[in-house]
């Protein structure tokens, strides 16, 4: 059975100039996008952002903290632990230059976007705390693109810790999408000691929540995301613990997804998989 979600009328049009052979498809964007998990009590919680409403992407939207792979994430931290690049880009199905750069965003990301950095001076440790000022000017000058990671890694003498990632899925944005984004997912646990800040930039809100809590708050319209997030929160109600997600996506195989459309009565629907909406 095919499953379908119906499209925010603002992309009808694009979604049918597509189909009547009126459009070429946008080159997607490399991107990453990590699903920073916590343990709370018996179970794991979610960091999700809500996207501001002027954001060109996803506006009003819930999601993880990611972006786009900066051109300067392809220069790698003089310092690396865990899988190398060779074994992430048999893991991600791509090249090794871009595999490298895909980790290298996914640390940076999350590091802009909630303060947590998954690295430490040696490759057995990782940094306590990043809530000083020191950190934050370093945090806002990377968000402003004038600190590059592997910059600021050097300098601070970190070892990135591409062991505390693990892939979990990979989703490409529609092609009769006018923004397009080829994005590998991640998960990750939040490093004991460290906390989350209150940052701003793309997000209005940030909130911790249960992956249940967050699949009731859309099926009761009180948060709207897109499906690559729905789905990963649906995959991982099934987990007990934050640690356990590391399990699951090491043993699930990495399957790419390009939703479709169609056009039914005048409304727009998005097209899933078998299995994967569901």
């Amino acid at each position: 059975m095919k499953a379908t979600l119906r499209l925010p009328p603002d992309l009808v049009d694009h979604a049918r100039s597509f189909l009547e052979g009126g459009q070429t498809p946008v080159e997607p964007k490399d991107a990453a996008t990590v699903v920073l998990l916590r343990q709370r009590g018996e179970g794991p919680e979610a960091y999700l952002i809500r996207r501001h409403s002027a954001m060109p992407f996803a506006a009003g939207m819930y999601a993880f903290p990611g972006g786009t792979v900066d051109p300067r994430d392809y220069d790698p931290p003089v310092q690396w632990a865990g899988p190398p690049p060779a074994a992430w880009a048999e893991r991600l199905r791509c090249a090794e230059p871009l595999a490298s750069a895909l980790v290298c965003a996914a640390v940076r990301e999350t590091f802009e976007e909630s303060g947590v950095l998954l690295a430490g001076h040696t490759s057995e440790t990782v940094v306590a705390d990043t809530t000083a000022d020191d950190w934050e000017a370093d945090r806002l000058a990377m968000v402003q693109h004038t600190l590059a990671l592997a910059e600021f890694m050097k300098r601070r003498s970190l070892v990135l810790r591409s062991d505390l990632l693990a892939a979990f899925a990979h989703w490409i944005t529609p092609e009769f999408e006018p923004r397009r984004y080829d994005t590998r997912f991640f998960v990750a646990v939040m490093p004991e000691g460290q906390r989350t800040r209150d940052v701003s930039g793309e997000a209005d809100r940030v909130i911790w929540l249960r992956p249940a809590a967050v699949l009731a708050g859309v099926h009761s319209g009180a948060m709207a995301m897109l499906p690559p997030t729905y789905v990963a929160m649906r995959d991982l109600t099934a987990i007990a613990s934050a640690s356990d997600a590391l399990d699951l996506a090491a043993d699930r195989p990495i399957t790419t997804v390009v939703p479709g459309v169609e056009i039914v009565d005048g409304e727009g629907l998005l097209t899933l998989p078998p299995g994967v909406g569901e």
